[in-house]
């Protein structure tokens, strides 16, 4: 007889989106900004930031919302979330260690014995907490684009990537350095192909860390400020003192 884990599934179920966040402290976030904003400045913006990300993650249909943080920020950002996201706290530090985090608490099914569903059905994708302005449609298409890959990637202008998903675990997929620079997908690519993982993309897109990143997003969203509402009145004044 066929398990309960083994079923299958409707098309959309089995799909999980991890946030990968910080709780919004003075000098422990969006760190780059520095030189444009005053830490209060910065710590507000990136607030925003979260909100309309945790938003964006909502308003997909069939799709589990967590947030991966460090553990000290477990507390913090469960308050900031309410009922929008649960809240896990990652193993290690750093980005590299969160991400894999994400993978070995996710598609390895730590959450319910027996797994709600198997590793085929399952498909997680980690992103940034700082993508209010990413199109909904990226992420939808990112999930279809599991269903034939092993990983799924969006690239960053800057050599980097704002999204990274997969279906199980590969614990060594983010090991070594390099998370934060230009190399960042190279490495990251390199890794898949020393795993002989298949690889599809998400469309390139620019993640929000020097002051001409504002101004993009302020101009972005002066257009269509409902995409993220909290952010886009952030900016607004923002750019009113700027100019």
């Amino acid at each position: 007889m066929e398990s309960v884990s083994e079923k299958a599934l409707p098309p959309n179920e089995g799909r999980t989106l991890v946030v990968m966040a910080k709780a919004p402290r003075r000098g422990a976030v969006k760190t780059r900004l520095a030189s444009s904003l005053s830490p209060e400045a910065v710590t507000a913006f990136y607030c925003c930031l979260l909100d309309d990300t945790l938003a964006l993650a909502r308003s997909l249909d069939d799709v589990e919302v967590a947030i991966m943080c460090p553990e000290s920020d477990v507390d913090e950002l469960a308050r900031l979330a309410g009922n929008q996201a649960s809240v896990v706290a990652q193993k290690g530090e750093g980005l590299a260690a969160g991400l894999t985090s994400v993978f070995a608490y996710f598609a390895e099914g730590r959450r319910t014995n027996p797994p709600r569903t198997n590793t085929l059905q399952r498909r997680i994708i980690a992103f940034n907490s700082d993508s209010p302005h990413l199109p909904r449609s990226v992420l939808e298409e990112a999930f279809e684009t599991l269903v034939a890959h092993d990983v799924v990637v969006g690239p960053t202008h800057d050599g980097g990537y704002y999204l990274v998903g997969a279906k199980v675990s590969h614990p060594t997929l983010f090991a070594g350095d390099g998370m934060g620079t230009s190399s960042a997908l190279e490495r990251l690519l390199a890794r898949a192909r020393a795993l002989e993982l298949t690889v599809g993309f998400a469309d390139r897109f620019y993640d929000i860390d020097i002051a001409d990143d504002l101004a993009r997003l302020a101009e972005e969203l002066r257009l269509a400020p409902a995409r993220a509402p909290r952010t886009a009145a952030w900016l607004k004044e923002w750019d009113s003192t700027a100019h």
